[in-house]
């Protein structure tokens, strides 16, 4: 037999081997394999992330540090808000210790490159969620933990009561944010395009400048507003026009590419909205423990492993409400009772409002 026709009487034995040894075809060998999922052991190994996470022993986290309600460092160091308390919760999840938290102070401009370099394992910086966020800029939101909306504050003295009253005036807006954006936008529509901009390039800075008289209305997101505001020396000055100018979902950001350190951060995120549904606190959860509720059992961790197929303990949630509390607690111990701010859209889902955690099975 020539080489020629050995090599087309063996030509499709030889693709068939070439195949095997290149793709993971299931019929290769004569007999056909199955792939199981990993376990929740093997996904935290698979997971650099999270894996990195777990060894180092403490989770890095991206805040604001000068918006009180939300994060804010005083005098001392010391981090409070409703942002920290959602860092607290991770680390309560992964350690049951919500102290073993490294905070990363971050400017609007430098939050999603620290996401991105991975110098931060989660953002908590009242953060909008758009759709170029979500896709171009590589960021994975992870649930909104507060629901707002761009407004815009004005000096009682100045007379403003809307936008329009404020034609060919200055207003100060920080950059890289969406709130220039929607600043741009809303006087564009209105015919206001003579506005004066004043660009600062952090929140302290901004305020400073709407403080000593360098613009006459100030934009942010209306909690923003109402949180500084309360520590204005002179409070009562100052008015937030009832307006909104935008919507403004706030929430976790992680890397894109990371999904099971972005389904941990979503699920313990949503932890804090369903213990509420149920009615658990951090006051009450020890009674809980023996709850003939499946629901509650399987939430808690006292039944199935939810946690562990994720990579999780399987009672993360009982170590983030016993720890941090659900997130009527939280929102009542940084927003609610401090800065007097109705909950408004963030409710819960059965009193009107827009928070809803999936089922927890």
């Amino acid at each position: 037999m020539s080489d020629k026709t050995w090599f087309m009487a063996k030509w499709p034995s030889l693709v068939l081997t070439t195949l095997c040894l290149v793709v993971p075809l299931t019929a290769c060998g004569g007999g056909q394999q199955t792939s199981q999922p990993p376990t929740g052991e093997e996904q935290g190994a698979i997971n650099t992330r999270l894996a990195t996470i777990k060894e180092r022993g403490n989770l890095i986290c991206g805040v604001n540090g000068e918006v009180p309600g939300f994060s804010f460092v005083d005098e001392n160091g010391q981090y409070s808000g409703l942002d920290v308390d959602m860092c607290r919760a991770i680390a309560a999840a992964l350690f049951d210790d919500p102290s073993k938290v490294e905070y990363r102070k971050l400017s609007a401009q430098e939050r999603f490159t620290a996401v991105q370099t991975g110098e931060v394992d989660v953002l908590n910086r009242n953060t909008t969620w758009t759709v170029s966020r979500d896709t171009s800029v590589g960021m994975e939101f992870a649930p909104t933990v507060f629901y707002d909306g761009q407004g815009m504050m004005v000096t009682k003295a100045s007379g403003a009561t809307k936008l329009e009253d404020l034609a060919g005036k200055s207003i100060c807006v920080l950059a890289g944010t969406t709130t220039e954006q929607n600043l741009a936008d809303q006087m564009r529509k209105r015919g206001l395009e003579d506005y004066n901009p004043v660009i600062s390039d952090d929140v302290d800075a901004l305020y400073a400048a709407y403080q000593e008289g360098r613009c006459e209305a100030v934009t942010s997101d209306r909690s923003q507003l109402v949180a500084r505001r309360s520590i204005f020396p002179q409070k009562d000055d100052h008015v937030i026009l009832d307006v909104v100018m935008s919507k403004e979902p706030l929430g976790p950001v992680v890397a894109n590419g990371d999904s099971a350190w972005f389904d941990a951060v979503k699920w313990i995120t949503f932890a804090t909205i369903q213990a509420e549904e149920f009615g658990i606190t951090s006051g009450n959860i020890a009674t809980f423990e023996t709850t003939k509720d499946p629901n509650i059992r399987r939430f808690l961790g006292l039944d199935d492993k939810l946690g562990e197929d994720m990579g999780l303990p399987n009672d993360f949630a009982f170590r983030i409400v016993k720890n941090v509390g659900n997130y009527g607690e939280i929102y009542d111990r940084n927003i609610g009772q401090p800065l007097g701010l109705d909950r408004g859209l963030n409710q819960l889902w059965t009193e009107g409002g827009l928070l809803y955690s999936p089922p927890f099975r």
